[in-house]
């Protein structure tokens, strides 16, 4: 019978996983590196190559996000009592957003092929017109 080889547990990992270790930390900051130079790129392009106004738009999409975000926090702490008033205020942000996003789309330069028949006046009107209506419904849902 042969005799029985005994297996020792050092319960620590073998050395050669330390230079690994080494490379992903190195290999994670690379990355967050190569992340930072993309972030900054584009934000870059968007300042040089945006119209003002349709920075101007994005400026008030980020508004109506941080609303409807404060709306949405405040019944989470608070409580949703008057219903009717969240809901009405909530609508009202997500669709003047909506309408600010197709605004958006019809004014910017870069989609002129694919609403070529629309002008920017006709588009701002169609904005207000909306917006008009949105806020009509949004005022008589309140109670």
């Amino acid at each position: 019978m042969p005799p029985k080889q005994r297996v020792q547990s050092s319960g620590t990992a073998p050395t050669a996983s330390t230079p690994t270790a080494a490379r992903s930390t190195r290999s994670s900051a690379s990355t967050n590196a190569d992340a930072q130079d993309i972030v900054h790129g584009v934000w870059s392009k968007y300042i040089q190559k945006t119209p003002q106004r349709t920075k101007l738009l994005d400026t008030f999409m980020a508004f109506l996000v941080g609303v409807g975000a404060l709306q949405f926090l405040y019944v989470v702490l608070v409580g949703n009592f008057p219903f009717n008033a969240f809901l009405s205020g909530f609508s009202a942000t997500v669709g003047q957003f909506v309408l600010t996003v197709s605004l958006r789309m019809q004014t910017n330069p870069e989609n002129k092929a694919d609403f070529e028949s629309i002008s920017h006046e006709r588009s701002f009107a169609d904005f207000v017109l909306g917006s008009l209506l949105l806020h009509f419904f949004c005022v008589n849902f309140i109670n």
